[in-house]
């Protein structure tokens, strides 16, 4: 079983994930931390579990999900993995940055594209790629289906869905996104988003306003 801790992180509460498995190794997607005593929290956690950082991954390049790239490649030495698309926010990432007072030191290019139906691996976890534009581009989410969960990045809430009102924001484009690649996972799976408090795909397909009305006809 992969274990999953959350944080959450910056000025706009960003939800940090470090998933570890057995072996020791484990995976960082989106580091939020914005200032030493965060890091300290982050990297505390880390030593305390005597865990390997082996992947660096971000849901989708927004400045709050990248705040703390730069932090982790150099204090572990990982490549960011990230969609291709998501290159286009990180040009911009050092203005927005200062905009909305996230502490960004430098931006950490993608050293590897993650792709639709790729797979990506650290010890026994295998994570899959599930490519889910809408709130912006190059979203993806990564399903862990041995363990029952999936990490939907600023896709799906609980309760609500992402933001569409951003550049590259498409409404209809999300709500197929999540009606085509995660309303099709089991009800039962755990779903962990960007912001806020986890959820299950079964209470947002019940009880989710933006998404829940009308989504059978399209699977």
């Amino acid at each position: 079983m992969t274990t999953v801790k959350q944080f959450a992180f910056n000025p706009f509460q960003v939800n940090t994930y470090i998933l570890h498995d057995s072996t020791g190794e484990c995976a960082i997607i989106d580091p939020g931390m914005n200032d030493p005593l965060e890091e300290e929290e982050f990297s505390s956690y880390i030593k305390a579990q005597g865990l390997k950082p082996v992947l660096l991954l971000n849901t989708h390049t927004h400045i709050d999900h990248i705040a703390g790239n730069d932090y982790v490649q150099k204090t572990y030495h990982l490549p960011l993995h990230a969609h291709v698309e998501s290159e286009v926010f990180l040009r911009d990432a050092m203005t927005h940055a200062t905009i909305f007072g996230i502490n960004l030191k430098q931006v950490t290019p993608i050293k590897h594209f993650l792709s639709e139906g790729g797979q990506i691996a650290f010890g026994k976890t295998i994570l899959q790629v599930l490519y889910t534009p809408g709130h912006a581009a190059g979203s993806v989410c990564f399903y862990v289906p041995e363990s029952n969960f999936v990490i939907s990045g600023d896709v799906l809430f609980y309760q609500s869905i992402g933001r569409t009102d951003l550049a590259t924001g498409d409404y209809d484009l999300l709500q197929e996104s999540i009606w085509k690649k995660l309303f099709t996972l089991p009800d039962s799976t755990l779903v962990y988003p960007g912001h806020g408090r986890h959820t299950t795909i079964g209470a947002e397909k019940s009880d989710n306003p933006f998404v829940a009305i009308g989504h059978d006809e399209l699977y």
